[in-house]
């Protein structure tokens, strides 16, 4: 199938399906013509990419980069390491170190900065 016929059985445009082969979403042969020859696999994992995108409100590259980070080794204990330093010793929610510190912007204190703006807005509009 070409990349027209493709696009429109899994709901997308052209340049997208184009745009997840550059990615490595999908990975269609080429005829001897050097066409685009989507299979039912292409076409399955088109339309998974499709979905996950949708569910979690990522980019294309966002699941690819999934895709390498479940692939590559090196990826995967790179963002392992990632999170452990977010989330540090005593820190297991992965709350920013500096949150509900003194002088820090905390969540209460970006809440009570909020209100304090809104109440000064509403004194000078009365």
């Amino acid at each position: 199938m070409r990349v027209g016929d493709a696009a429109r059985e899994v709901g997308t445009s052209t340049r997208m399906l184009r745009y997840a082969e550059q990615l490595g979403l999908v990975t269609p042969p080429r005829t001897a013509a050097g066409y685009r020859d989507y299979g039912e696999r292409d076409l399955r994992a088109a339309a998974a990419a499709l979905e996950l995108q949708g569910r979690y409100g990522v980019t294309p590259a966002a699941v690819a980069f999934g895709l390498r980070a479940l692939e590559d080794p090196g990826v995967a204990g790179s963002l392992r390491r990632l999170a452990r330093l977010r989330r540090g010793p005593g820190n297991p929610g992965g709350v920013p170190r500096w949150a509900g510190r003194v002088g820090g912007p905390g969540p209460v204190a970006a809440l009570d900065f909020e209100t304090a703006k809104a109440r000064r807005l509403l004194r000078l509009a009365s």
